[in-house]
């Protein structure tokens, strides 16, 4: 009988999951530097952590060309991108949320990877981080500008990553 035996000397790869929050770390980095978010940057970054299996930018369309723009450059580095239409209410306020989308799809992808990385600043994810944590054993990590990032969500994550100079165009 003959036994084959795997090559256990092999690395085992990380499976990395990235969802980003695109108009929260839009708005936070330009609120708290005045800079904007360097995406090529984190991929590298994290990249050389492990495999990238998945990576979703949520954003909001308004059709200008600016916008596009940085979206075909998401699509470049790597990132799907899914939009949603901006909404103007009559009252001014504005519409174009994407955290019940970004938590079906953390849910649904954190059951195959070993690593969850959610950039926003948003409170509302903290729940979800533990959820995913409890039910799937997956690590979780947060990119959040320090001052702009719910203390909340600081906490639930596994690790915190302060947005500063370094990741900013």
């Amino acid at each position: 009988m003959l036994c084959l035996r795997h090559d256990t000397h092999r690395p085992l790869v990380k499976k990395i999951a990235i969802f980003v929050d695109v108009q929260n770390i839009y708005y936070t980095t330009r609120q708290a530097y005045g800079r904007q978010f360097n995406y090529r940057k984190l991929w590298q970054r994290l990249s050389s952590e492990g495999e990238i299996v998945s990576a979703i930018a949520y954003a909001t369309h308004r059709g200008d060309d600016g916008q596009v723009k940085f979206q075909d450059a998401l699509k470049h580095i790597g990132f799907t991108v899914k939009l949603k239409p901006f909404i103007q209410r009559s009252d001014g306020s504005a519409k174009g949320d994407w955290d019940v989308g970004i938590t079906i799809d953390v849910m649904q992808i954190a059951k195959d990877v070993d690593n969850v990385i959610l950039l926003s600043g948003d409170g509302d994810f903290d729940l979800l981080l533990d959820k995913i944590r409890q039910d799937y054993a997956v690590s979780t990590e947060v990119y959040g500008v320090p001052s702009l990032t719910a203390n909340s969500l600081i906490n639930a994550a596994g690790i915190y990553h302060p947005i500063e100079q370094d990741l900013l165009l």
